[in-house]
């Protein structure tokens, strides 16, 4: 089907549902679709209704650990722990524990970075804040980022589907840390770890995880500021890194802060033992690497959507963002434009094509699929008919009155 927007209520071919149906139709961005394959059956249940702090519990711990190291080439001297609530629980861990001692850049362009924005100035009322902000679509000016002092910044912004290119903005002779929420980043993007001090995620995205627990992983460098940093305000204990100026080492060996879900830890090895079987890191990028190309060479050909990120080179292969450009559609009413892609979503779940691909609340009306490395290319190239099919199907319907 040709990617035309110029349809009336009276153009039939625009309403010729496409032959093909995504194998699933789970593209939402949060949580994620389980790997190909998944089934409960697969997990490993001898841990449940176990201590977490039995030898058992925390040999299930440490393999999550010693696998998630492994898949991302962590540098030998980097520590990774698992800490509660899921990633928005390790980034503010991060910045409660470690933020302070120098004046602070925070860099945000969507929802998420504009929250770590809000704690750092409301919460914690740090007193040498710089702000770096940036629309929907658009980057901060990365050259204005001063590495003397520390920085806070998303890789990837989950909501707006715009990611950094790359660490080159990053200065290897900083001063200050660099602190990056990476969760709908890390197992999809290369990071280059010599140029992060602290990243955090949570299972739930690339991985299909489920919910409810985080990642920190932490550079020499921010240990050495957690030993030598006191905070100036009360740390909740599940923010608590260090004891009489020392790491608490244990929670980089299995030894968690407060009682994991188990079951949750065994569906985490089991998505890590698949990332693995697929070849790895560069097996899970290869993937979003494809999803990208699908929705890239659709959007080419399309003239009724584009991608949210003004730059191809800033556009994320996971939270992949489109925008409608119509000139039809943006002649309409704000609130019908933001009905569009509501309508379209709903369409589409109807048909269970795709399940949850309105665009973030906070976001510009549009749409988001998701491309991790757990959702099949083919399911993406499978989809993006059904696009220009829901999308005709509304237009004419507005039409028509």
């Amino acid at each position: 089907m040709a990617h035309n927007a110029n349809v009336t209520a009276n153009s039939t071919d625009a309403f010729a549902k496409p032959d093909q149906r995504p194998a699933s139709p789970n593209f939402s961005s949060g949580p994620c679709k389980k790997r190909p394959g998944w089934s409960a059956d697969a997990l490993d249940t001898r841990v449940l209704g176990r201590s977490h702090r039995s030898k058992f519990g925390k040999e299930r711990m440490e393999e999550v650990i010693d696998r998630s190291r492994a898949i991302l080439n962590l540098p030998d001297d980097y520590l990774l722990g698992v800490v509660p609530a899921s990633d928005t629980g390790a980034v503010e861990m991060a910045m409660w524990s470690l933020l302070g001692p120098r004046g602070v850049d925070m860099l945000a362009w969507e929802s998420f970075g504009s929250l770590w924005v809000t704690d750092v100035l409301k919460q914690l009322n740090l007193p040498d804040v710089r702000v770096m902000e940036a629309d929907y679509g658009k980057l901060p000016d990365l050259g204005a980022v001063d590495f003397d002092r520390d920085v806070v910044f998303t890789w990837n912004g989950t909501t707006a589907g715009v990611r950094v290119p790359d660490g080159n903005w990053i200065a290897s002779d900083r001063k200050g840390l660099t602190i990056c929420d990476a969760t709908s980043a890390i197992f999809a993007m290369e990071l280059p770890w010599d140029k992060l001090d602290v990243v955090t995620y949570s299972w739930q995205k690339v991985l299909g995880g489920e919910g409810g627990h985080g990642i920190i992983i932490l550079s020499p460098r921010a240990v050495q500021r957690l030993e030598s940093h006191n905070p100036a305000w009360p740390m909740p204990k599940i923010f608590r890194m260090t004891k009489g100026g020392k790491l608490i080492d244990g929670i980089f060996r299995g030894e968690t802060i407060n009682t994991p879900s188990m079951l949750v830890v065994e569906d985490a090895i089991d998505a890590l033992k698949w990332a693995e079987d697929i070849g790895g890191l560069e097996g899970l990028l290869k993937r979003t690497r494809q999803n990208r190309a699908h929705l890239d060479e659709w959007l080419a050909e399309s003239d009724w959507a584009a991608d949210l990120s003004e730059k191809p080179e800033t556009a994320s292969n996971t939270s992949m963002c489109i925008k409608i450009v119509d000139p039809w559609a943006l002649s309409l009413p704000s609130e019908k434009q933001a009905a569009l892609p509501k309508r379209i979503s709903q369409i589409l779940e109807a048909e269970e094509i795709a399940m949850d691909i309105n665009g973030y609340r906070d976001a510009p009306p549009g749409l988001r699929i998701w491309g991790g490395a757990t959702v099949e290319p083919s399911d993406v190239k499978a989809l993006l008919p059904w696009l220009d099919w829901a999308y005709a199907t509304v237009k004419a319907e507005i039409q028509a009155g």
